[in-house]
C-alpha cells in the first residue's frame, strides 16, 4: 500500500470510531503532535506502530489496500462524469485524493449519487406508466438489488469457502459420482436425505419455468428443454438451497443488502456458487484448467458445463495457497446492458454508465459463438488480455425467444502466457493493442472516433466549420 494513502485512511478510523488525537496517540504511546504529522502524511507509520493500532482498533487490511482505493476512485471519477456535474470545476487529482484519505466521505457521496439515480429513475418510470395507462397504481419504486449483490461479491473476491468446503463434504456424503451418471447419483441423494422426488416435464406443463420446486409435495421439476449439463447444475442448485441454508442466510445478511430483493438475490447468486463448486470441483478444476491452458470449451466438455459457467467457475479460484489466474469477467446483451460484473484482475468496469465500445465483447455479437481476442489498454496504460464469446439461452421450442449474450473474460497481461487463447499471438507488439476506456466521460482518449460524450476534464467545443474524427474530438484551429 501506499504510504502516501496510510494517514487520510488512519484519521478516518479515529474519527469513525470517536477517538481524539490525543485518546488514540495516548493508547499508541506517541505524541499527538506526531500522531497529526502521520494523519497528515508527513511522517512514516512504522510496522510497530501499525501492530498496536490493530490491537486497539479493528483494523480490515482489504479496505487499506490499493485495489480497494483504485476501484472506489474509479466509482467517484464515473460520479462527477454526470453531466449534472459538467459546469462544476472538479478535478481528477481532487477526487482521488477524497477516495483515499477521505474514504467514508467517499462512500457517501457514493452512496448518495446512487440514491439519486435511483430517484431520478424511478420518477421517469412513474412518468412513463401514468403516461401510458393514465394513473400510477401500477407504478412501483426503481430498486438495484443487482448492483449490492455484484458489490458483495467483489468485497469477497467472488470466493466463498464456507460453500466450497460445504460443497467438497457433500460430495463425499452423498457418494457423487463425477461420471454421466451424475445426474442419477444427484437426484438418488435428494430423495434419500431429503425426501426430494426429481421429475422431467414436459415442457408445456412447466408454464414457462425451467425448474419448479414444490416444498409442500417435495417434488423437484425440470423443463425436457434442459440440457444434460443444466439438468446437473438444475440438480446442484436445489442440493444448495436445502443443505446450505446457514451459511447462505449469514452472508445474505450483510448490511451491504438493503432490501429484500438484494436478499433474496443473493441466496440465489451463492446457491448458483454452490452448484459450480459442486460440478466443478475446486482442486480438480484447477488442476485440469493449468494443465489446459485455460481452455474454456475443453473445460466445459470435461465437467458438463456451459461456456458461462465455466468462465464463471474460472473467477472463483482464488483459495489462499491455490490460486488461478485472477480474471476479471463481464456479461452484456446486445444493447449494452452489463447484467454481471466482477474484476480480480484490476480492471474497472463502469458502475454507472455504459461500456466502451472498443471492448471485443461488443465486436462478438458480429460472430456467434466464435471466441474472439484482444488486447486492451485502459487510459492508466495498464494492458489486457481479454477473450469473447455470445452465449445463447434458450428455454424450449419453435417459438420460445432466444436470448443472446456477449461474455468477456481478461487478465493482466503478464497472465496471458498461461492460456491457450495467447498461443501464436505478439504479446509484445504495440500494434495489436486496443485503446479502450471503462465509459467515455471516464476516458481521457479525445482522439476516439467512437466518443459519445466528452471526458470529464475537457468540456465540449463545437466549430461549425469544422470536423473532426468525432463531434467530441478537439479541433485544430
Amino acid at each position: 500500500m501506499a504510504e502516501s494513502n496510510l494517514g487520510g485512511k488512519i484519521r478516518a478510523m479515529r474519527r469513525n470510531h470517536r477517538l481524539t488525537q490525543v485518546d488514540l496517540a495516548r493508547r499508541l504511546g506517541i505524541s499527538p503532535s506526531y500522531l497529526n504529522l502521520i494523519e497528515h502524511n508527513r511522517r512514516s507509520f512504522t510496522a510497530d506502530l501499525l501492530v498496536k493500532l490493530a490491537e486497539i482498533l479493528p483494523v480490515d487490511i482489504k479496505a487499506w489496500s490499493t485495489e480497494h482505493d483504485g476501484r472506489r476512485a474509479a466509482e467517484l471519477l464515473e460520479v462527477f462524469g454526470d453531466p449534472l456535474f459538467e459546469n462544476l470545476d472538479v478535478l481528477t487529482t481532487d477526487v482521488r485524493e477524497v477516495a483515499m484519505s477521505h474514504p467514508h466521505t467517499a462512500e457517501a457521496i457514493l452512496r448518495l449519487y446512487e440514491a439519486f439515480r435511483h430517484s431520478r429513475d424511478s420518477l421517469q418510470n412513474l412518468a412513463g406508466k401514468m403516461s401510458e395507462h393514465g394513473g400510477a397504481d401500477s407504478a412501483h419504486p426503481s430498486r438495484f438489488p443487482s448492483e449490492e449483490v455484484s458489490d458483495l461479491l467483489q468485497r469477497h473476491l467472488n470466493y466463498f469457502p464456507e460453500l466450497e468446503h460445504g460443497a467438497e463434504q457433500l460430495a463425499r456424503d452423498a457418494r457423487v459420482e463425477y461420471s454421466d451418471s451424475l445426474f442419477s447419483s444427484l437426484a438418488a441423494y435428494l430423495e434419500r436425505a431429503h425426501g426430494v422426488a426429481v421429475r422431467i416435464e414436459r415442457t408445456s406443463a412447466m408454464d414457462g419455468a425451467l425448474r419448479r420446486y414444490d416444498a409442500t409435495s417435495r417434488v423437484l421439476c425440470l423443463s425436457e428443454a434442459l440440457r444434460r449439463g443444466s439438468r446437473n447444475f438444475q440438480l446442484a442448485y436445489q442440493v444448495g438451497l436445502l443443505t446450505q441454508r446457514a451459511v447462505l442466510d449469514r452472508i445474505a445478511s450483510d448490511p451491504l443488502l438493503t432490501s429484500d430483493e438484494s436478499h433474496a438475490l443473493c441466496r440465489v447468486v451463492l446457491a448458483n456458487y454452490f452448484a459450480m463448486a459442486m460440478l466443478m470441483p475446486y482442486d480438480p478444476f484447477l488442476r485440469a484448467a493449468k494443465l489446459e491452458r485455460y481452455d474454456i470449451e475443453l473445460l466445459g466438455h470435461r465437467f458438463r458445463t456451459s461456456f458461462e459457467q465455466t468462465c464463471h467457475r474460472l473467477t472463483t479460484l482464488r483459495r489462499p495457497g491455490a490460486e488461478g489466474i485472477p480474471f476479471h469477467m463481464m456479461r452484456i446483451d446486445i444493447a449494452g446492458n452489463i447484467s454481471k460484473r466482477f474484476s480480480a484482475s484490476g480492471m474497472r468496469f463502469a458502475r454507472f454508465s455504459g461500456a466502451c465500445p472498443r471492448w471485443n465483447v461488443f465486436e462478438a455479437f458480429h460472430t456467434p459463438g466464435i471466441i474472439r481476442t484482444q488486447l486492451s489498454q485502459m487510459p492508466d496504460s495498464q494492458i489486457y488480455f481479454e477473450i469473447a464469446r455470445t452465449v445463447r439461452k434458450e428455454s424450449g421450442g419453435f417459438h420460445s425467444p432466444r436470448t443472446q449474450y456477449a461474455i468477456a473474460l481478461g487478465c493482466a497481461l503478464d497472465h496471458a502466457k498461461d492460456l491457450v487463447y495467447a498461443v501464436g499471438r505478439d504479446l509484445s507488439s504495440h500494434d495489436a493493442i486496443v485503446p479502450v476506456g471503462p465509459a467515455c466521460r471516464m476516458c481521457d482518449r479525445l482522439d476516439c472516433e467512437q466518443r459519445a460524450f466528452p471526458p470529464l476534464q475537457h468540456p465540449l467545443t463545437v466549430n461549425e466549420h469544422v470536423r473532426g474524427v468525432s463531434f467530441y474530438a478537439p479541433l485544430r484551429t
